[in-house]
């Protein structure tokens, strides 16, 4: 892992994060609306220089490993990523205002635990095999 280096300060600010879209619709049974999704929430971190390490689209929530600048509260980074990327995503998919007319794509709440050196291989084994974990996919 690689530190970050401020005025006065050095350390990593990397983060575990789940998202799931309001009601938990399988929003993205479809591979258009995965690439589509994927897309707006990198572009919605790039912008606020959130660096995505892994990210997996699943059919009804979202589980990546971000780094977040260090002056970024947890609750800052999700709510930039949540309201930007639900943004980008109804400019590129205008039809999902029909099953969100009120314009909030993902719900209210969130998943965000901090990762280190120790965890970081765990974490990325757990999000690279989200099939397994659901059942989608076996393992034989």
């Amino acid at each position: 892992m690689e530190y970050k280096h401020g005025g006065s300060s050095v350390g990593a600010n990397k983060k575990h994060i789940q998202l799931t879209p309001k009601y938990r619709y399988h929003m993205m049974q479809k591979e258009k609306l995965k690439v589509m999704c994927r897309a707006a929430i990198e572009e919605a971190c790039k912008r606020h220089k959130i660096e995505i390490e892994i990210i997996k689209v699943m059919d009804e929530h979202v589980h990546m490993t971000a780094d977040a600048p260090r002056t970024m509260s947890d609750a800052k980074a999700l709510q930039i990523v949540k309201g930007l990327s639900s943004y980008i995503f109804f400019r590129l998919c205008p039809a999902l205002r029909k099953r969100y007319p009120d314009g909030h794509f993902w719900t209210e709440g969130y998943f965000c635990d901090g990762v280190g050196n120790s965890n970081f291989a765990l974490t990325y084994l757990y999000i690279q095999n989200q099939e397994m974990h659901h059942g989608i996919i076996s393992n034989y």
